[in-house]
């Protein structure tokens, strides 16, 4: 069991940078700025809002563009949770690395 504590206390000093490095992967992910180009949408910046996404999804026939507008919002919503997960365990690493000197 010690050994289990050991390697808790190895491993959560590198958390936060885990949790933004998987935070990053799914804002590149995110393409939401073509999705609305490449349908002659036009944006004011490459980062569209939530709402704008919302409000073509509803409104679009399209059933692909659709599909992928609901993966862009998924994306978005992943991205948060793993950039909250990150600000949550700095704490933890902070503590973790105290504990280690």
């Amino acid at each position: 069991m010690q050994d289990f504590y050991e390697y808790i206390n190895l491993s959560l000093p590198v958390s936060p940078l885990f949790f933004f490095i998987i935070a990053v992967s799914f804002r590149l992910l995110d393409n939401s700025g073509f999705l609305l180009l490449k349908q002659e949408i036009h944006i004011q910046s490459s980062y569209v809002s939530g709402g704008l996404l919302r409000e073509h999804l509803n409104t679009s026939v399209d059933e692909s563009l659709r599909q992928k507008l609901k993966q862009v919002l998924l994306y978005r919503r992943l991205h948060r949770l793993f950039l909250i997960l990150m600000v949550l365990s700095l704490p933890l690493s902070l503590w973790a690395v105290l504990q280690l000197f």
